[in-house]
């Protein structure tokens, strides 16, 4: 029977471990940039007004009816960040507008059409038809349209307080709101991707597993991908069986001239290599001295004794050389995909398979088909970037069935696309993805599209992945996964 500590280890290690995933879960919630927005409004907008209320009692300044419209304000600027109306000017001079007009339209009715003093005005229908006429004629004229406007315009009827008093206030308390709102957007809004999309600081330690005849085009894909961080790195694999390499099952990387044992984990010496291994060696020191010369990045190489076929000992390798990032041949065996990019697409690795025919080895036109947004599209949109460099030209395409779904796939688009500094032309068709590819693919030099590998069975059954019906597309071709 384990000991009590044994068992409170065993028990905190599951709790850390469902923290990791629940946590891991939420940020890829997060990535899609309509949960991003709600999230943040339900974390700043209470917090803000709360401040608000908070300063209001502390220097009696702020009436209580004017929260409201601070709220509903709020809301407007934080829920479309991007619109014409989410404008600090627009905001802060429209609702003071509106004061202005409301206080105006109280001491032009009580003077002049009821003959009373403004302090002792009761509310009158004429009166507020008279701020809310003078507001819109305003706020039009000066280019300040805001829905909050005529909120204030009303409230200085109610108030409590004298006028100057009332529209300083609208001042001071719009200013705040503005205030936090654009540090928000600037700060960490427009730098969400620096926050939340995990391949903008990652994916570039990178391992390319040399298989087949376009293994050489495969590795300058990858080096492209590493050579755009400053800390990327390349690690050419391969695997030779076991009686042609050394007997004790171990891995070769030739770069330091060291042994690295699989079993033990202590390096050994690496002269006793057989014929065929020492070729194999040689053929990945050829590529990797000319990828170190074309890219100017680390390039190592790694050989290990195991079934060439095995797809677990690529990602062992790639766990043990650091590498976040597997790219390899797409694959094929048959009509479907072969076993070993099938078994790198389960790993926890993310792993890039590229169908080319050798001859692309700078891809300038790329083009993505996205169906949703989310951390797929994110990791798609960051690989382009990073291989257009800065004279390239990408382009983000999506697909609807009818034109009443344009209106939020346009919005969606450019959610994903607003993230990155460089144009990005956006394409929203009516048609099949199929179709679409079909006319348009031959165009570019590489497409980019996501594995469908976050979908479920059921749904792969029904409507099978993209990567799976590009046979006529003879364009190279970028699967991305995420592990």
């Amino acid at each position: 029977m384990s000991s009590p500590a044994s068992r409170f280890r065993q028990i905190l290690a599951r709790l850390v471990g469902l923290f990791g995933r629940e946590w891991q879960a939420f940020r890829r919630w997060l990535e899609n940039t309509r949960n991003f927005i709600h999230f943040s409004l339900l974390l700043v907008v209470p917090l803000l007004i709360g401040l608000v209320t908070f300063l209001a009692n502390a220097i009696e300044l702020l009436p209580f009816l004017l929260f409201p419209p601070l709220v509903s304000g709020a809301f407007v600027l934080f829920r479309e960040p991007e619109s014409k109306y989410a404008s600090p000017k627009r905001f802060v001079g429209g609702m003071t507008m509106g004061a202005i007009c409301g206080w105006a339209a109280l001491e032009i009715s009580a003077r002049y059409f009821y003959q009373v003093a403004p302090e002792t005005f009761r509310i009158n229908p004429g009166a507020a038809a008279f701020g809310v006429l003078l507001t819109g004629v305003v706020t039009w004229a000066l280019d300040l349209e805001e829905s909050q406007a005529f909120s204030t315009a009303l409230l200085v009827l109610v108030s409590g307080v004298t006028g100057f008093v009332y529209v300083a206030s609208v001042f001071v308390s719009s200013l705040i709101v503005v205030g936090v709102f654009v540090v928000w957007r600037r700060e960490i809004y427009e730098k969400r991707a620096d926050y939340l999309y995990q391949t903008t600081h990652a994916d570039d330690q990178v391992l390319v597993p040399m298989r087949g005849e376009t293994a050489d085009t495969v590795a300058a894909f990858g080096a492209r991908l590493a050579a755009a961080h400053d800390t990327g790195t390349l690690v050419l694999f391969s695997a030779v069986d076991e009686t042609a390499a050394q007997t004790d099952g171990s891995a070769v990387d030739t770069d330091g001239g060291t042994t690295i044992d699989h079993s033990t984990g202590e390096p050994d010496a690496a002269d006793d290599l057989t014929d065929p291994a020492r070729e194999t060696v040689e053929r990945l020191e050829a590529a990797a001295d000319r990828i170190r010369d074309r890219f100017d990045i680390p390039c190592e190489v790694v050989v290990s004794a195991g079934n060439a076929d095995d797809a677990q000992l690529a990602v062992r390798t790639a766990e043990e050389m650091n590498c976040d990032l597997i790219v390899t041949p797409y694959l094929t065996s048959g009509d479907e995909l072969s076993m070993f990019v099938r078994r790198l697409f389960d790993s926890p690795l993310d792993v890039v398979a590229l169908r080319t025919d050798g001859e692309q080895t700078h891809w300038r036109r790329i083009m993505l088909p996205i169906k949703y947004q989310g951390e797929v599209a994110h990791a798609m949109l960051d690989f382009a970037e990073r291989l257009a460099g800065d004279t390239s030209y990408i382009s983000v395409c999506h697909c609807i069935d009818g034109e009443d779904e344009r209106r939020a796939a346009e919005s969606m688009v450019a959610d994903l696309v607003e993230t990155f500094e460089r144009a990005i032309e956006t394409r929203v068709t009516t048609g099949s993805l199929d179709s679409f590819l079909s006319a348009n693919a031959d165009n570019y030099d590489l497409t980019v599209i996501g594995s469908s590998t976050d979908r479920t069975v059921v749904s792969r059954i029904i409507d099978a992945p993209t990567f799976e019906q590009l046979d006529a597309i003879e364009t190279d071709v970028a699967v991305v996964h995420r592990g």
